[in-house]
């Protein structure tokens, strides 16, 4: 069995129920939830596998509540924006796109370290991490594909000649 924990009187348990029925953000709706079950004589680590938390945070979650009231239930990440921030503008991913067809000032292929050094050097960082480098090559959707290399001593009209016969074999 599990322990039973008690609420200190903030709120009823009618209104706690209200409060996650009407929360529109599914953070404070969880907590709400969780409240409201263990206002019901729950107990805590019933609710909070049923609610889908840990003990440990359902734990903290009802502390908070009898410790500060109804005010620590809000999810203060709301209102946060959590993209990251764009290292490039879009003329400058615009330019990176038109130097990403031809191959880098060192040669070989565009690569993650490559692309965060033509950042630094755009952007005048001092460092950008090659993570980046790579975030910024796929998201605008290159790819260092090439055809696979042509040996120097291969025969052209062999390899055709091969392909009409070994294609007329195989289909009868």
């Amino acid at each position: 069995m599990g322990r039973t924990i008690t609420l200190k009187n903030h709120l009823s348990s009618e209104e706690l129920k209200a409060r996650y029925q009407s929360s529109s953000d599914s953070v404070e709706s969880r907590r709400w939830h969780l409240l409201w079950l263990v206002s019901q004589r729950w107990y805590l680590l019933d609710a909070a596998e049923s609610v889908g938390v840990s003990y440990s945070y359902a734990r903290k979650v009802v502390y908070a509540y009898n410790q500060a009231g109804v005010a620590t239930i809000a999810n203060r990440r709301r209102g946060r924006s959590m993209s990251s921030r764009a290292l490039l503008s879009t003329a400058q991913q615009e330019e990176l796109d038109q130097a990403l067809q031809s191959p880098p000032a060192d040669g070989g292929l565009w690569s993650g370290p490559k692309v965060a050094q033509w950042i630094a050097k755009k952007t005048g960082r001092a460092q950008v991490h090659p993570q980046r480098g790579w975030d910024y090559l796929q998201k605008l959707n290159y790819s260092g594909q090439r055809p696979r290399p042509r040996h120097a001593n291969a025969d052209e009209a062999a390899q055709t000649d091969f392909k009409k016969t070994c294609l007329s074999e195989l289909s009868s």
